[in-house]
Protein backbone atom coordinates (compact mmCIF):
# COMPACT_ATOMS: atom_id res chain seq x y z
CA UNK A 1 0.00 0.00 0.00
CA UNK A 2 1.61 3.45 -1.05
CA UNK A 3 -0.51 6.66 -0.14
CA UNK A 4 0.09 10.22 -0.59
CA UNK A 5 0.51 12.63 2.34
CA UNK A 6 -2.27 14.30 0.83
CA UNK A 7 -4.65 11.49 0.21
CA UNK A 8 -3.85 10.22 4.12
CA UNK A 9 -4.97 14.18 5.03
CA UNK A 10 -7.98 14.35 2.69
CA UNK A 11 -9.37 10.37 3.68
CA UNK A 12 -9.21 11.52 7.81
CA UNK A 13 -9.66 15.32 7.03
CA UNK A 14 -6.85 15.98 8.76
CA UNK A 15 -4.72 19.46 8.46
CA UNK A 16 -1.59 18.99 5.92
CA UNK A 17 1.47 20.98 6.53
CA UNK A 18 4.13 20.25 3.72
CA UNK A 19 4.04 18.74 0.18
CA UNK A 20 1.09 16.88 -0.35
CA UNK A 21 3.19 14.82 -3.03
CA UNK A 22 4.99 12.86 -0.73
CA UNK A 23 4.59 9.06 -0.83
CA UNK A 24 3.76 7.04 2.44
CA UNK A 25 4.64 3.04 2.65
CA UNK A 26 3.90 2.48 6.03
CA UNK A 27 4.19 3.75 9.42
CA UNK A 28 6.35 3.55 12.26
CA UNK A 29 7.57 4.62 15.90
CA UNK A 30 9.64 8.34 16.57
CA UNK A 31 12.93 6.60 16.78
CA UNK A 32 12.82 3.63 14.02
CA UNK A 33 10.82 5.50 11.40
CA UNK A 34 13.18 5.06 7.63
CA UNK A 35 12.36 7.48 4.61
CA UNK A 36 9.16 7.14 3.12
CA UNK A 37 7.22 6.01 6.67
CA UNK A 38 4.95 8.34 8.57
CA UNK A 39 5.55 8.78 12.73
CA UNK A 40 3.82 10.33 15.34
CA UNK A 41 4.52 12.13 18.42
CA UNK A 42 2.36 11.09 20.51
CA UNK A 43 4.20 13.35 23.71
CA UNK A 44 6.29 17.11 23.54
CA UNK A 45 8.59 15.23 25.73
CA UNK A 46 9.96 13.69 22.82
CA UNK A 47 9.81 16.45 20.51
CA UNK A 48 13.44 16.65 20.94
CA UNK A 49 13.72 13.22 18.57
CA UNK A 50 12.02 15.47 15.83
CA UNK A 51 15.40 16.74 14.74
CA UNK A 52 16.96 13.85 14.10
CA UNK A 53 13.84 11.59 12.60
CA UNK A 54 14.21 10.26 9.13
CA UNK A 55 10.55 9.78 8.34
CA UNK A 56 8.64 11.19 5.47
CA UNK A 57 6.36 13.27 7.74
CA UNK A 58 5.39 13.16 11.29
CA UNK A 59 1.48 13.43 12.95
CA UNK A 60 1.22 15.51 16.19
CA UNK A 61 -0.61 18.40 17.60
CA UNK A 62 -1.04 21.75 16.81
CA UNK A 63 1.09 23.02 19.82
CA UNK A 64 3.98 20.72 18.32
CA UNK A 65 3.76 21.81 14.96
CA UNK A 66 5.29 24.49 15.28
CA UNK A 67 9.37 25.03 14.35
CA UNK A 68 8.88 21.10 13.18
CA UNK A 69 10.99 20.45 9.76
CA UNK A 70 8.71 17.50 8.95
CA UNK A 71 5.85 18.06 7.12
CA UNK A 72 2.88 17.38 9.60
CA UNK A 73 -0.52 15.92 9.56
CA UNK A 74 -1.71 17.75 12.73
CA UNK A 75 -4.69 16.75 15.29
CA UNK A 76 -5.52 17.47 18.21
CA UNK A 77 -5.81 13.30 19.63
CA UNK A 78 -2.63 11.72 17.44
CA UNK A 79 -3.21 8.68 19.34
CA UNK A 80 -6.23 8.35 17.66
CA UNK A 81 -5.22 9.18 14.25
CA UNK A 82 -2.80 6.59 14.76
CA UNK A 83 -5.46 3.87 14.94
CA UNK A 84 -7.24 5.93 12.04
CA UNK A 85 -4.06 5.76 10.00
CA UNK A 86 -3.00 2.37 11.08
CA UNK A 87 -6.01 0.81 9.69
CA UNK A 88 -4.95 2.82 6.36
CA UNK A 89 -1.87 0.52 6.02
CA UNK A 90 -3.75 -3.29 7.47
CA UNK A 91 -2.59 -6.25 6.08
CA UNK A 92 -5.06 -8.86 7.96
CA UNK A 93 -5.93 -10.79 4.66
CA UNK A 94 -9.93 -10.16 3.18
CA UNK A 95 -12.16 -12.54 4.17
CA UNK A 96 -13.06 -14.08 0.64
CA UNK A 97 -16.72 -15.14 1.22
CA UNK A 98 -16.44 -19.38 0.82
CA UNK A 99 -16.70 -22.37 2.86
CA UNK A 100 -13.67 -24.28 2.93
CA UNK A 101 -14.08 -28.11 1.79
CA UNK A 102 -12.98 -29.59 5.07
CA UNK A 103 -15.28 -27.25 7.45
CA UNK A 104 -17.66 -29.48 8.66
CA UNK A 105 -21.53 -27.98 9.13
CA UNK A 106 -24.51 -29.72 10.66
CA UNK A 107 -27.32 -28.88 7.97
CA UNK A 108 -29.91 -27.34 10.87
CA UNK A 109 -26.65 -24.41 11.25
CA UNK A 110 -28.05 -20.95 9.87
CA UNK A 111 -25.19 -19.44 7.81
CA UNK A 112 -25.56 -16.50 5.64
CA UNK A 113 -24.76 -16.40 2.49
CA UNK A 114 -21.62 -13.97 2.91
CA UNK A 115 -19.57 -15.83 5.77
CA UNK A 116 -16.18 -16.96 5.80
CA UNK A 117 -14.96 -20.31 7.12
CA UNK A 118 -11.71 -21.52 7.45
CA UNK A 119 -10.11 -25.00 7.19
CA UNK A 120 -11.39 -27.77 9.50
CA UNK A 121 -14.01 -25.36 11.09
CA UNK A 122 -16.61 -27.58 12.96
CA UNK A 123 -20.01 -25.97 13.47
CA UNK A 124 -22.79 -27.64 15.02
CA UNK A 125 -26.57 -28.09 15.04
CA UNK A 126 -28.97 -25.01 15.53
CA UNK A 127 -25.75 -22.50 15.29
CA UNK A 128 -26.08 -19.28 13.36
CA UNK A 129 -23.50 -17.39 11.74
CA UNK A 130 -25.01 -13.90 10.71
CA UNK A 131 -23.87 -11.61 7.73
CA UNK A 132 -20.05 -11.06 7.41
CA UNK A 133 -19.18 -13.45 10.04
CA UNK A 134 -15.68 -14.42 9.50
CA UNK A 135 -14.62 -17.66 11.13
CA UNK A 136 -11.37 -18.66 10.95
CA UNK A 137 -8.84 -22.51 10.63
CA UNK A 138 -10.03 -24.82 13.48
CA UNK A 139 -12.62 -23.22 15.28
CA UNK A 140 -15.71 -24.78 16.98
CA UNK A 141 -19.01 -23.41 17.29
CA UNK A 142 -21.70 -25.31 19.32
CA UNK A 143 -25.20 -25.94 19.10
CA UNK A 144 -27.26 -23.24 19.32
CA UNK A 145 -24.60 -20.80 19.22
CA UNK A 146 -25.24 -17.33 17.60
CA UNK A 147 -22.33 -15.03 16.14
CA UNK A 148 -24.12 -11.60 14.92
CA UNK A 149 -22.85 -9.48 12.06
CA UNK A 150 -19.61 -8.96 11.00
CA UNK A 151 -17.96 -10.25 13.32
CA UNK A 152 -14.45 -12.08 13.36
CA UNK A 153 -12.72 -15.34 14.79
CA UNK A 154 -9.56 -15.81 14.82
CA UNK A 155 -8.19 -20.03 14.26
CA UNK A 156 -8.30 -22.12 16.87
CA UNK A 157 -11.44 -19.98 18.92
CA UNK A 158 -13.51 -22.38 20.62
CA UNK A 159 -17.42 -21.13 21.42
CA UNK A 160 -19.56 -23.91 23.84
CA UNK A 161 -23.32 -24.69 23.12
CA UNK A 162 -26.02 -21.52 23.29
CA UNK A 163 -23.46 -18.88 23.40
CA UNK A 164 -24.36 -15.67 21.97
CA UNK A 165 -21.69 -13.18 20.10
CA UNK A 166 -22.69 -9.64 19.03
CA UNK A 167 -22.37 -7.82 16.13
CA UNK A 168 -18.77 -6.12 15.03
CA UNK A 169 -16.88 -8.63 17.77
CA UNK A 170 -12.95 -9.69 17.79
CA UNK A 171 -12.12 -13.20 18.98
CA UNK A 172 -8.73 -13.81 18.73
CA UNK A 173 -6.77 -17.52 18.44
CA UNK A 174 -7.30 -19.85 21.22
CA UNK A 175 -10.45 -17.76 23.23
CA UNK A 176 -12.90 -20.23 25.35
CA UNK A 177 -15.73 -18.75 25.99
CA UNK A 178 -18.82 -20.76 27.72
CA UNK A 179 -16.59 -23.53 28.95
CA UNK A 180 -18.14 -24.73 32.83
CA UNK A 181 -17.32 -22.13 35.34
CA UNK A 182 -15.53 -23.43 38.43
CA UNK A 183 -18.10 -24.66 40.75
CA UNK A 184 -17.94 -27.52 43.35
CA UNK A 185 -19.76 -28.59 46.69
CA UNK A 186 -17.60 -30.77 49.40
CA UNK A 187 -19.81 -33.71 50.02
CA UNK A 188 -17.61 -35.45 53.11
CA UNK A 189 -14.31 -34.43 51.63
CA UNK A 190 -15.21 -35.29 47.99
CA UNK A 191 -16.32 -32.96 45.51
CA UNK A 192 -19.69 -32.47 43.73
CA UNK A 193 -20.01 -30.84 40.19
CA UNK A 194 -22.12 -27.93 40.38
CA UNK A 195 -23.58 -28.14 36.14
CA UNK A 196 -23.30 -24.95 35.05
CA UNK A 197 -26.64 -24.36 32.86
CA UNK A 198 -26.68 -20.81 31.46
CA UNK A 199 -24.57 -19.12 28.97
CA UNK A 200 -22.53 -16.01 27.95
CA UNK A 201 -24.22 -13.17 26.25
CA UNK A 202 -21.29 -10.92 24.67
CA UNK A 203 -22.58 -7.76 23.24
CA UNK A 204 -21.65 -5.72 20.23
CA UNK A 205 -18.09 -3.97 19.46
CA UNK A 206 -16.25 -6.20 22.00
CA UNK A 207 -13.25 -7.93 21.39
CA UNK A 208 -11.24 -10.61 23.23
CA UNK A 209 -7.68 -11.09 23.50
CA UNK A 210 -5.74 -14.29 22.63
CA UNK A 211 -6.27 -17.35 24.77
CA UNK A 212 -8.33 -15.42 27.06
CA UNK A 213 -11.48 -17.66 28.81
CA UNK A 214 -14.99 -16.58 29.98
CA UNK A 215 -16.58 -18.95 31.89
CA UNK A 216 -20.80 -19.79 31.48
CA UNK A 217 -22.93 -19.15 34.30
CA UNK A 218 -24.06 -21.40 36.79
CA UNK A 219 -27.97 -19.14 38.28
CA UNK A 220 -27.17 -16.53 35.63
CA UNK A 221 -25.54 -15.92 32.17
CA UNK A 222 -22.05 -14.28 32.14
CA UNK A 223 -22.60 -10.92 30.12
CA UNK A 224 -20.34 -9.05 28.56
CA UNK A 225 -21.34 -5.21 27.80
CA UNK A 226 -21.02 -3.53 24.28
CA UNK A 227 -17.62 -2.30 23.62
CA UNK A 228 -15.59 -3.90 26.49
CA UNK A 229 -12.09 -4.63 25.24
CA UNK A 230 -10.34 -8.10 27.23
CA UNK A 231 -6.47 -8.45 26.43
CA UNK A 232 -4.66 -11.83 26.02
CA UNK A 233 -5.02 -14.32 28.89
CA UNK A 234 -7.77 -13.00 31.05
CA UNK A 235 -10.11 -15.39 32.84
CA UNK A 236 -13.75 -14.42 33.49
CA UNK A 237 -15.51 -16.64 36.07
CA UNK A 238 -19.20 -17.87 36.19
CA UNK A 239 -22.00 -15.48 36.21
CA UNK A 240 -19.83 -12.11 36.09
CA UNK A 241 -21.22 -8.73 34.52
CA UNK A 242 -18.87 -6.19 32.84
CA UNK A 243 -20.56 -3.11 31.84
CA UNK A 244 -20.21 -1.31 28.12
CA UNK A 245 -16.41 0.06 27.58
CA UNK A 246 -14.26 -1.64 30.85
CA UNK A 247 -11.11 -3.00 29.18
CA UNK A 248 -9.15 -4.73 31.06
CA UNK A 249 -5.56 -5.87 30.75
CA UNK A 250 -3.73 -9.60 30.16
CA UNK A 251 -3.43 -11.94 32.78
CA UNK A 252 -6.31 -10.44 35.10
CA UNK A 253 -8.33 -12.75 37.02
CA UNK A 254 -12.01 -12.15 37.87
CA UNK A 255 -13.90 -14.65 40.45
CA UNK A 256 -17.34 -15.89 39.61
CA UNK A 257 -20.87 -13.60 40.33
CA UNK A 258 -18.85 -10.08 40.70
CA UNK A 259 -19.96 -6.90 38.90
CA UNK A 260 -18.05 -4.53 36.97
CA UNK A 261 -18.88 -1.16 36.00
CA UNK A 262 -18.96 0.63 32.72
CA UNK A 263 -15.61 2.73 31.68
CA UNK A 264 -13.61 0.64 34.26
CA UNK A 265 -9.73 0.40 33.57
CA UNK A 266 -8.54 -3.01 35.10
CA UNK A 267 -4.33 -3.06 34.62
CA UNK A 268 -2.52 -6.29 34.26
CA UNK A 269 -2.28 -9.51 36.56
CA UNK A 270 -5.24 -8.28 39.04
CA UNK A 271 -6.73 -10.81 41.11
CA UNK A 272 -10.65 -9.80 41.63
CA UNK A 273 -12.43 -12.05 44.29
CA UNK A 274 -15.93 -13.40 43.51
CA UNK A 275 -19.22 -11.76 44.54
CA UNK A 276 -18.21 -8.13 45.02
CA UNK A 277 -19.25 -4.84 42.90
CA UNK A 278 -17.04 -2.48 41.20
CA UNK A 279 -18.95 1.05 40.89
CA UNK A 280 -18.35 2.60 37.37
CA UNK A 281 -15.11 4.43 36.08
CA UNK A 282 -12.97 2.58 38.32
CA UNK A 283 -9.35 2.54 37.66
CA UNK A 284 -7.58 -0.49 39.14
CA UNK A 285 -3.72 -0.46 38.61
CA UNK A 286 -1.65 -3.68 37.43
CA UNK A 287 -1.24 -6.77 40.33
CA UNK A 288 -3.11 -5.52 42.77
CA UNK A 289 -5.96 -7.43 44.29
CA UNK A 290 -9.78 -5.95 44.87
CA UNK A 291 -10.71 -8.35 48.18
CA UNK A 292 -13.48 -5.99 48.64
CA UNK A 293 -16.27 -4.21 46.95
CA UNK A 294 -15.45 -0.32 45.37
CA UNK A 295 -18.16 1.76 45.78
CA UNK A 296 -17.15 5.07 44.57
CA UNK A 297 -15.27 5.99 40.91
CA UNK A 298 -11.61 7.04 41.27
CA UNK A 299 -8.18 4.80 41.27
CA UNK A 300 -7.35 2.53 43.11
CA UNK A 301 -3.99 0.06 43.94
CA UNK A 302 -2.37 -2.41 46.46
CA UNK A 303 0.78 -3.95 46.83
CA UNK A 304 4.01 -2.73 47.34
CA UNK A 305 5.90 -0.78 44.68
CA UNK A 306 9.30 -2.31 42.85
CA UNK A 307 12.03 -1.42 45.02
CA UNK A 308 15.88 -2.72 44.79
CA UNK A 309 16.46 -6.27 46.14
CA UNK A 310 17.87 -5.29 49.29
CA UNK A 311 15.62 -2.84 50.32
CA UNK A 312 12.70 -5.42 49.86
CA UNK A 313 14.27 -7.76 51.73
CA UNK A 314 13.69 -5.54 54.39
CA UNK A 315 10.61 -3.90 54.17
CA UNK A 316 9.35 -7.69 54.01
CA UNK A 317 11.09 -8.41 57.64
CA UNK A 318 9.82 -4.83 58.71
CA UNK A 319 5.83 -6.11 57.40
CA UNK A 320 6.34 -9.28 59.34
CA UNK A 321 6.80 -7.29 62.44
CA UNK A 322 4.19 -4.95 61.82
CA UNK A 323 1.27 -5.78 64.27
CA UNK A 324 4.22 -6.33 67.26
CA UNK A 325 5.34 -2.44 66.39
CA UNK A 326 1.98 -1.46 66.12
CA UNK A 327 1.47 -2.52 69.59
CA UNK A 328 4.44 -1.32 71.17
CA UNK A 329 3.34 1.70 69.34
CA UNK A 330 0.02 2.23 71.58
CA UNK A 331 1.30 1.18 74.80
CA UNK A 332 4.08 4.37 74.40
CA UNK A 333 1.42 6.34 73.36
CA UNK A 334 -0.71 5.38 77.11
CA UNK A 335 2.52 6.00 78.52
CA UNK A 336 3.21 9.04 77.35
CA UNK A 337 -0.49 10.41 77.39
CA UNK A 338 -0.95 13.91 78.95
CA UNK A 339 -3.42 13.74 81.48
Amino acid sequence: MILTLGDIAQRLDLELKGDASIRISGIANLLGAEPGQLTFLFNSNHKKYLSGCKAAAVVLCESDAEGCKLPCLVTPRPRLEWARIAALFDTSPAPNHKIHSTAVISPTAMIAGDVTIGAQTVIEAGARLDSGVVIGAGCFIGQSTVVGTNSRLAANVSLYHEIIIGSNAIIHSGAVIGADGFGFESDNGVWTKIPQIYSVHIGDDVEIGACTTIDRGALNHTCIGDGVKLDNQVQIGHGTTIGHNTAISGCTAIAGSTRIGAYCLIGGAVGIVDNIQIADRVEITAMSLVSRSIEEKGRYSSGTGLMPGRSWKRSIVGFARLGEILKRLRALERRTKQP
